[in-house]
């Protein structure tokens, strides 16, 4: 665990914008990292839904060192192997037509944002086009990422973001319906709400607004950040339902671990950016989409999604038994390998706890447990998991 003294030596340099956890990591392996005193802890939150193969896996390492000793940058103003394999691998596992690499998800959500409005004005030549994103949504902390993010807290100290994005009622077609006028010219969300509370998209809701969208010739954007790269059982979340969406983002587990994420459009979108119009100077550099090719191709050879699919209905199973043992639980939801278990009460000293035992656990929000591991989980972790988490419902009073 951290000492004091470690403590204020790290706060006295890095600006407070995260309330950690007290323990530093000093390495990890497999589904467990090791504190700088060499306990171990059992991952459920893999970097908050990032490190998809867990960790010190010798294959993504190897492509991650060959790469640095031939080109780690270069720019956009050149191509590169690394970065042209890698879109195309991410354009055939989501269906749609190009990629744009950024640095992270919110960069991801802020290229979706000006793909939209440049589309709208690319149609009338107008700028005053509106966005309809989803109240108790998480699309990331930067001006336009937080401008649709549907919690009123996180905005209201940055207003008045970018301007023209009204909110709607996730999984409330009619309440979407509502909100459209003739300046609408995207709707938002995510496939699952992760920050939101681990709430799915209903079938009826998500085709609707794809109905919707091709009716009125309005961009459907799709948040895959986090329920995106296999978290769900697909390899990206909208695939359960059938539907096809203009644009996605993704970042996260897309790099397992380096700093990268992209937007994807499909065909309605493909032209609507052009030079010039967005840019990154670090964004797609050989380093990080070698890591990105190098995540699809472990993801077929190791049949990721197999296992998920498996994994999965044990975990629900096991956190459905917790549920009807415990008056404090409320209930369980979620897909594939991103489960939500909500509490009657705050969470926050049940994970404090399951820290204690050797357990990673992160919440969404203030009464929900967020479980989100390595995709590469057994079984047998899971059975490890519910015995630290039950051990400590009982022990928190």
């Amino acid at each position: 665990m951290v000492t004091n003294e470690f403590k204020e030596y790290a706060e006295s340099a890095i600006i407070h914008t995260y309330n950690r956890f007290p323990v530093a990591f000093d390495h990890g392996d497999g589904v467990y990292l090791y504190d700088t005193d060499g306990k171990k802890y059992l991952d459920f939150a893999a970097g908050i839904a990032v490190n998809a193969f867990g960790y010190n896996v010798e294959e993504y390492k190897e492509a991650l060192k060959n790469q640095i000793d031939k080109l780690m940058h270069i720019s956009n103003l050149y191509y590169t192997e690394p970065m042209a394999d890698a879109a195309h691998k991410l354009v055939k596992a989501s269906g749609l037509k190009r990629v744009f690499f950024t640095n992270s998800g919110t960069e991801a959500i802020e290229g979706a944002i000006k793909v939209a409005r440049k589309y709208a004005f690319k149609k009338d030549g107008t700028t005053d086009h509106e966005i309809i994103a989803m109240e108790h949504s998480f699309h990331g902390r930067s001006m336009g990422a937080l401008s649709v993010t549907g919690n009123a807290h996180y905005r209201e100290a940055f207003q008045p973001g970018i301007g023209n994005v009204v909110f709607a009622n996730f999984n409330d077609l009619e309440d979407v319906k509502s909100k459209i006028t003739d300046k609408t010219c995207a709707i938002i969300f995510e496939a699952v709400q992760g920050e939101g509370g681990i709430y799915p998209a209903e079938k009826e809701f998500i085709q609707g607004i794809r109905k919707i969208c091709d009716e009125k010739d309005i961009l459907l954007i799709l948040d895959e950040v986090q329920c995106g790269m296999g978290r769900t059982g697909k390899m990206f979340a909208y695939q359960h339902y059938d539907i096809l969406p203009d644009v996605i983002t993704s970042a996260k587990a897309l790099g397992c671990g380096v700093p990268v994420g992209a937007f994807v459009v499909g065909e309605k979108a493909e032209n609507a950016l052009e030079p010039g119009d967005h840019g990154s100077t670090y964004g797609g550099n050989p380093f990080v989409t070698a890591a990105v090719s190098k995540v699809f191709d472990m993801f077929e050879s190791r049949n990721i999604l197999d296992n998920v699919n498996e994994v999965s209905v044990y975990l629900d199973e096991k956190l459905q038994v917790l549920v009807s043992k415990y008056d404090v639980l409320k209930e369980t939801r979620g897909l594939g390998l991103m489960r939500g278990l909500e509490f009657n009460v705050p969470v926050g000293p049940y994970i404090n706890k399951a820290l204690e035992k050797g357990l990673l656990i992160i919440s969404a929000g203030t009464h929900i447990i967020r479980f989100v591991p390595p995709l590469v989980i057994t079984k047998e972790n899971v059975d490890e998991m519910i015995q630290i988490l039950e051990e400590s419902l009982v022990e928190v009073k």
